[in-house]
């Protein structure tokens, strides 16, 4: 099993930057594939990124290829996302997750664990 815990989320202006942490307690970090979602309010959580075990491959969704990175230190159990150009429409609550998974996915269906997820606001 394994605890995460989001931080890093705030408030910025259109354009600017953010970088989310997430620090996994707990064995075996190098179990799982790591995604980030995200819930704006009155929408259904969806997928931002997934990253593979070893942090060598990763998958976005269109919306935010060429402004957010994800990375992976497995020997301090952190997962990041770096975001940048931030748009309003990337408003939402961000949450870390854990897949036992076989195979990368955005499902989040998929996902055995999930962080308490830190606030991200983008103003106009």
């Amino acid at each position: 099993q394994v605890q995460l815990v989001e931080s890093g989320g705030g408030l910025v202006q259109a354009g600017g930057s953010l970088r989310l942490s997430c620090t996994a307690s707990g064995r075996s970090f190098t179990n799982y594939r790591m995604g980030w979602f995200r819930q704006a309010p009155g929408k259904e959580r969806e997928f931002v990124v997934v990253i593979s075990r070893s942090g060598g491959s990763t998958y976005y969704t269109d919306s935010v290829k060429g402004r957010f990175t994800i990375s992976r230190d497995n020997a301090k159990n952190l997962m990041y996302l770096q975001m940048m150009s931030l748009k309003p429409e990337d408003t939402a609550v961000y949450y870390c997750a854990a897949s036992r998974s076989s195979i990368a996915t955005i499902r989040a269906v998929d996902y055995d664990f999930w962080g308490q997820g830190t606030q991200v606001t983008v103003s106009s």
